[in-house]
């Protein structure tokens, strides 16, 4: 079974991980977690039920399972203190809290090919412009303060599916990096708009990182 979250792929039949279809190194112990959190989500696992599931019947110090936590942050660019993934419950464990997508739910045929993951919501993308933004009719509507109304547009076209910044007061972002004007997306790319991220699903899409100022 595959699992996918933001630009991550986690195989675990293969016990690999991958970025934007690049595999990234784990060590064993960090994969193990990863895979446990993942299959509890969104239930939290205390400190005592992982330090038993990655080492069972042996005594190791308080400060493996952090350090292992620690290896996990830095492989996915998550932050403790605003956390897309892997959330502390303080004085108890920790939890996978990040939308994920199985094998098992993608799309059937006859189902969009296109689709936006945010906060566990699958939103459809139509042929044409979709709008992102706090309008009570945009396609992706986000109720949030740092979201402008008509804050960015997402483009399914002929030619591949783009991304375009609308004027927004905080900008779009589109794998880390502020755009502006157009940039042709990618299967599991991660758009920001204001504080919200989301993921955009095309399975079978090909895209390029490459932007398009005005175009």
């Amino acid at each position: 079974m595959e699992i996918t979250f933001g630009a991550f792929r986690l195989d675990l039949a293969a016990r690999q991980l991958f970025r934007d279809g690049a595999e990234i190194h784990l060590s064993p112990k960090a994969f193990e977690l990863l895979r446990v959190l993942v299959e509890s989500r969104p239930r939290a696992l205390s400190k005592a039920e992982l330090q038993e599931h990655l080492w069972p019947a042996t005594f190791v110090t308080e400060s493996n399972l952090p350090m292992l936590v620690a290896e996990l942050r830095r492989v996915l660019d998550d932050r403790p203190k605003n956390p897309r993934f892997l959330r502390t419950v303080h004085g108890f464990g920790y939890a996978f809290c990040g939308p994920t997508m199985t094998d098992a739910v993608r799309p059937a045929a006859g189902a969009p090919s296109y689709w936006v993951i945010c906060e566990g919501r699958e939103i459809a993308l139509n042929p044409g412009a979709n709008v992102v933004g706090r309008d009570a009719d945009a396609a992706v509507r986000l109720d949030r303060p740092t979201v402008s109304r008509r804050h960015a547009r997402i483009v399914v076209a002929p030619d591949g599916v783009w991304l375009e910044d609308l004027g927004s007061k905080n900008g779009t972002r589109l794998r880390g990096s502020r755009i502006d004007g157009r940039a042709r997306m990618a299967d599991a790319d991660e758009v920001q708009v204001g504080s919200v991220r989301f993921t955009v699903r095309m399975p079978g899409a090909s895209g390029s990182t490459q932007t398009a100022s005005g175009q």
